[in-house]
């Protein structure tokens, strides 16, 4: 049987979301392994990985939004807006350089609809390349201006001034395409200062939560396949999370077809298709400024 489903892992320091997809490949004897959106090798948390047919879902689950916990640190710059690159501005932070309320001002000042330029040191995209290669390179380019969604910014610890620099912790809640290490230098832009995010661990993405990721650790001290699949997320789970609409039967083979749908009174851009047995077909999304959708992937489950 082959395993079928969402696992939730809670992606050790040290490695790469590809790291992670060769070593679950392994233990769970099957090479349909994707994961949703990589972690770099420093951060920690949660990366929700798909396995067997669940692999078709991958796209859908990248684009939901995402929840981290950072430490900003205020006063040195990074070329990487990292801890681990070199410093390429600093100005020290003394004591009484800002209080408690004005951080508070500066992360309700970036909550909400705000622009980001991606860093250079990421895998964004310019003219077929992605913005490392030229930064590796020594070569610069223009990087795209893009508008993110922050849907809450809060700070979670008291501020610590030490040797020159400030240090604290904040929560965020945020969409697709956030770089956390910007927001960071964001939050220092806005305070007067360099900074850089010298800490981040991913506590959610999408509907799925910290608590109930599971570590490399614990999967490869089980024996076999079958015991590790108790932490597999069954693909009917994981369907659920969309919206539903049941089709009757004589619209079965149509939908199975790939049919597109007209007049969907669904408000939702993401929506299962079921027939009368409760059976999930297909995964459909409308279309821009219609009531049309069109098929996005097969679902049925065997």
């Amino acid at each position: 049987m082959e395993p079928t489903g969402v696992l939730i892992l809670d992606k050790d320091k040290g490695m790469t979301s590809h790291d992670c997809v060769f070593k679950l490949r392994k233990l769970f004897q099957t090479k349909k392994v994707g994961h949703t959106g990589t972690l770099d090798p420093e951060v920690t948390g949660v990366l929700p990985i798909c396995l067997g047919r669940a692999t078709k879902l991958s796209r859908f689950l990248t684009d939901e939004g995402k929840r981290y916990e950072a430490e900003v640190t205020i006063g040195t710059a990074t070329m990487t807006e990292d801890a681990h690159s070199e410093v390429v501005d600093s100005r020290p932070v003394e004591a009484d350089a800002f209080t408690t309320e004005q951080i508070d001002r500066a992360l309700q000042g970036l909550t909400g609809r705000i622009e980001q330029i991606p860093p250079y040191y990421s895998a964004v995209k310019v003219n077929g390349k992605k913005l490392y290669e030229y930064a590796r390179k020594g070569q610069t380019v223009e990087r795209p201006r893009r508008m993110v969604d922050i849907h809450r910014l809060t700070r979670t610890s008291d501020p610590v001034f030490a040797e020159g620099v400030c240090r604290f912790r904040i929560d965020v809640e945020c969409g697709k395409g956030t770089f956390i290490r910007t927001l960071a230098v964001q939050i220092g832009e806005a305070l007067g200062y360099p900074a850089h995010m010298s800490d981040l661990r991913r506590t959610r993405s999408g509907s799925f939560d910290a608590p109930d990721a599971v570590t490399l650790e614990t999967l490869q001290a089980l024996e076999t396949v079958e015991e590790r699949m108790r932490y597999l997320i069954p693909l009917e789970d994981v369907i659920k999370r969309w919206p539903a609409m049941t089709i009757p039967a004589n619209r079965e083979r149509y939908i199975r077809n790939g049919g597109k749908l007209n007049d969907v009174s669904l408000e939702f851009e993401l929506f299962t298709v079921y027939n009368e047995e409760g059976i999930p077909l297909a995964l459909y999304r409308r279309l821009d400024g219609t009531t049309d959708a069109t098929v996005e992937v097969m679902l049925t489950i065997d």
